[in-house]
């Protein structure tokens, strides 16, 4: 009996560590997304809302986990990824196109201020103390679910535009095991809100991956069917001004021919009249016979 209870516990320790470290993985997996932003210096076409309602997320769950107990680890990694996606929120606001400067500021105030408020002040001076947890818990339940639901309107725009470019793989791949990882914890610890959203993770996880494997190579393909034809108008467009460009060589060459002649003609005759005729630094010296 006693060794089911260590290995229980080594497995519930061993569950939250690796949850954690993968859950940091997630919060850094959109590094790449943002480096682009960077470059670009804006932010059109990616969406702010992964990153608010991952914000709002953790706050909930901090919330969740101080109102119970043995919840150290869960309250530390939630902690690290407020902080983190306030600056990805931050970071995206900066660059962010004025339309979607306002939508973004309209969720923050929706979901972080009016949100999470309503949730702290109704479960804090509505409800028993000795159900406020399982109260936060079915919240934090349903705001997990669209946590994992908001990639959805990206899901849609790859569909639509046959392009992963703003689908980035390694906050998929890294929502995936962190999902299993967190389901396994919620199942050994019989907390089925921390385990139940995840199953729903891990489908949509899944989902972006195949997703990325089918349209990874679609803007690769797209580009080098458009090469080919930009060549083509190219050697068109040569061909078309050969004809010309021979002309004008014909042209300056009989110019340099008549210059020439009436050249001749000037200093005959003035050789004829007995003056000299001055010579150009750049012309050649007329040799007599």
């Amino acid at each position: 009996m006693c060794t089911f209870f260590f290995f229980f516990f080594i497995s519930c320790v061993l569950f939250t560590i690796v949850g954690n470290v993968i859950s940091f993985m997630v919060y850094l997996a959109p590094l790449p997304t943002f480096r682009q932003i960077y470059k670009k210096k804006t932010s059109e076409g990616f969406q702010s809302i992964p990153y608010v309602v991952a914000l709002f997320s953790a706050m909930l769950w901090i919330y969740y986990a101080l109102l119970k107990s043995d919840t150290t680890l869960l309250i530390t990694i939630n902690s690290v990824g407020c902080f983190i996606e306030t600056i990805y929120v931050a970071v995206h606001l900066f660059y962010a196109p004025k339309k979607a400067r306002v939508q973004t500021l309209k969720l923050i105030v929706l979901l972080i201020v009016c949100g999470f408020g309503f949730i702290v002040l109704s479960t804090h001076f509505l409800v028993k103390p000795s159900k406020q947890a399982n109260v936060v818990g079915w919240f934090c339940l349903v705001f997990s679910l669209c946590v994992f639901v908001a990639p959805l309107c990206i899901v849609r725009k790859v569909i639509q535009t046959k392009s992963v470019e703003y689908m980035p793989f390694l906050l998929s791949f890294f929502l995936t095991l962190s999902a299993v990882m967190w389901f396994f914890y919620g199942l050994l610890m019989k907390d089925y809100v921390i385990a139940i959203p995840n199953v729903l993770g891990f489908s949509f996880g899944v989902l972006q991956m195949v997703l990325y494997s089918i349209y990874r190579n679609a803007d690769k393909i797209s580009t080098e069917q458009k090469l080919p034809q930009k060549q083509t108008q190219i050697i068109i467009l040569d061909n078309q001004k050969i004809p010309e460009l021979n002309e004008k060589i014909i042209d300056i060459a009989k110019l340099g021919e008549l210059l020439r002649s009436e050249k001749i003609q000037v200093v005959s005759q003035l050789n004829s009249n007995g003056i000299e005729a001055p010579q150009h630094p750049n012309l050649p010296k007329e040799s007599h016979v």
